[in-house]
């Protein structure tokens, strides 16, 4: 884990005192870099990195040693256990975590509509506050919004879906999507991915997944008892970015 991402999990990092940034720091550099001891210039270095000012790291470390947070060790020190044991419970998360947050976290730029950005924004918050669920829904809005706003972007892609909808659906031969609204109008979403695999805009494999995915969306939304674990949110997340949002330009 390199220390931006790490930064980048803390809620009101910017804002925290530096007491509790150089705890993080020692924390990161036992933790990340097997650090046994640390010393003052190495959490300077920490502030660097992130460009932030020295503010006075060696006064702070003398009176975090005098009270105990941490332990004077030759070299430098160590975090106290009861310290190290709280951030790990915290911060110690599962390498897929920090892999998944990077991805949602790299997308801001690449989804040019609004309301894209809004879901993305919703599935980030969702993610790092562990609520399964809710990201499952937000990532697939995400991607769905995406997709049919694909489609419309080009007059081609259009097209083909306009033709596709009544050799899919012959009753609905007179049905034809002219904007965004459109299709939230008429169509259920699965139905517009069955029009999509009928007018050969997307392969199979991406099909497939979107099935696959509405109907993981389905179960994260409806009341039940399944039990929606953050495994299940990184699959879905990363199948949608990587074979939706940012494969369909």
């Amino acid at each position: 884990m390199e220390l931006g991402d790490l930064v980048n999990q803390v809620s009101g990092f910017d804002d925290a005192p530096p007491r509790e940034k150089i705890l993080l720091f020692a924390w990161f550099l036992h933790t990340h870099r097997s650090r046994e001891i640390v010393d003052v210039p190495q959490i300077r270095a920490c502030f660097s990195d992130l460009h932030i000012a020295d503010p006075s790291v060696s006064k702070y470390v003398s009176r975090m040693v005098e009270y105990g947070e941490l332990v004077k060790a030759k070299g430098g020190f160590k975090l106290e256990r009861t310290a190290r044991n709280a951030l790990d419970a915290k911060y110690g998360v599962h390498y897929t975590v920090v892999q998944v947050s990077r991805l949602l976290g790299d997308l801001p730029g690449k989804v040019p509509d609004l309301a894209e950005k809004n879901f993305l924004s919703e599935a980030i918050r969702c993610y790092r506050i562990e609520a399964y669920r809710a990201c499952i829904v937000m990532t697939w809005n995400l991607a769905y919004s995406h997709l049919l706003h694909w489609i419309l972007s080009d007059a081609t892609r259009l097209s083909d879906f306009n033709i596709a909808i009544g050799q899919r659906f012959p009753r609905r031969s007179s049905t034809q999507v002219s904007a965004y609204d459109s299709f939230l109008e008429e169509f259920k979403e699965s139905e517009v991915i069955e029009i999509c695999s009928t007018a050969g805009l997307l392969n199979s494999n991406v099909i497939r997944l979107l099935r696959e995915k509405l109907g993981k969306r389905n179960t994260a939304a409806h009341p039940a008892s399944v039990i929606v674990v953050q495994s299940q949110a990184d699959d879905v997340i990363t199948d949608l970015v990587n074979n939706v949002v940012l494969s369909l330009r």
